[in-house]
């Protein structure tokens, strides 16, 4: 595993001026948007392995479902060839650093249908359940490497958590690569589940 994909996740948070402001869904023609049904794991596991989450199987997948809100796994399904290609999850994450946590979580798409909204609706989908839900302290796990996600999650309003002292140059970084404006003043600092 390489030095990149060994360093502590990005965290971000939904900001507090946000939560009476669910985002919009819009979804393109030829796509579907809806929950999971039971028979929806292969497909899933598929477009998992597309993002780049390798491996994923039952046995991995199960204590997830534990989490998962009902009505809270969203997927979109091609029409054309009735394939998962996008899905994201409302999961109930709380920890230390996120009491009553709502998370947003593995979010993953199809690269063959990138630049289509997918990723914006699915994450637009998880957060309206999520407000809907009543959850207050939102928050997603992420990596630097995922830039394509990291782009979606600004633009929808998430902000970076400064959580440990090396946040603010990994998110320099983040936002160059992006050309997404850097703004750590404006950004929570948190401290570490592991405190």
């Amino acid at each position: 595993m390489s030095e990149e994909r060994k360093k502590e996740q990005l965290k971000m948070i939904w900001p507090e001026q946000l939560l009476g402001s669910p985002p919009a869904v819009h979804v393109p023609i030829g796509y579907t948007l809806r929950t999971y049904k039971p028979g929806d794991e292969e497909g899933w596991y598929d477009v998992m392995d597309l993002a780049g989450f390798t491996r994923w199987n039952f046995e991995m997948l199960e204590p997830w479902l534990a989490h998962v809100l009902p009505d809270g796994w969203f997927l979109i399904e091609h029409r054309a060839s009735g394939k998962i290609v996008a899905s994201a999850m409302a999961n109930h994450r709380p920890q230390d650093i996120h009491p009553f946590g709502g998370e947003l979580g593995w979010v993953a798409g199809d690269p063959e249908h990138k630049g289509k909204g997918l990723g914006m609706a699915v994450c637009a989908a998880v957060m309206r359940r999520l407000l809907e839900g009543g959850y207050k302290n939102i928050f997603l796990n992420t990596d630097d490497w995922r830039l394509p996600a990291l782009s979606i999650y600004l633009r929808l309003g998430w902000i970076p958590l400064l959580y440990l002292p090396d946040m603010e140059e990994r998110w320099r970084d983040v936002c160059a690569n992006l050309d997404w404006p850097f703004t750590p003043e404006q950004w929570p600092e948190g401290h570490s589940e592991s405190r």
